[in-house]
């Protein structure tokens, strides 16, 4: 089977639902690309980095975490000033600001080889989530760094929505 890339976040969705949906899409390989990975409230307690590791490992998934991925604290305030200006709540954000796109872009997907990507997660690797906490894909950057992956390797993405919905991207 030729490798699968899909995305996934967390707000939206509730421990079991979570983890069904990885189970329904076929993921062996699961990917956090957070700078933090914590999750504040008991609702996503599940997200957070070591409960995480230790359900997928129950469920059969690898855990990977590829934080050459993950924007740093520069980028990050470049979205966090653009929802303010907007008056949206992060949570409610349903894409991301262009400053944030290019500095993302600039200063983690130019230097991050899709070589680098296929030797952490092995060839037995059949499905990949790629992981944030955002409930849109288009408001996290998780779906930036699939497209880059996915153009690179000549295949498309799915993401993950809480609905278990699989849509293509």
């Amino acid at each position: 089977m030729p490798l699968k890339i899909v995305t996934i976040g967390a707000y939206g969705f509730d421990k079991d639902s979570f983890f069904q949906a990885l189970l329904d899409a076929g993921v062996d390989t699961f990917c956090d690309i957070r700078r933090r990975r914590g999750v504040r409230g008991p609702a996503y307690a599940f997200a957070n980095s070591q409960n995480l590791q230790r359900r997928l490992a129950e469920l059969g998934m690898r855990y990977i975490y590829i934080k050459e991925l993950a924007p740093g604290k520069e980028i990050r305030e470049k979205q966090n000033l653009e929802d303010r200006r907007l008056h949206i709540a992060k949570r409610k954000r349903t894409t991301l600001g262009q400053d944030f796109i290019q500095a993302y872009e600039q200063e983690c997907l130019t230097q991050y080889e899709t070589r680098q990507f296929l030797a952490k997660i092995g060839e037995a690797a059949q499905v990949v989530a790629l992981f944030c906490v955002e409930r849109e894909p288009e408001a996290c950057h998780r779906s930036l760094a699939a497209q880059r992956l996915a153009g690179d390797l000549g295949l498309s993405v799915e993401h993950i929505t809480p609905e278990h919905v699989l849509v293509a991207g």
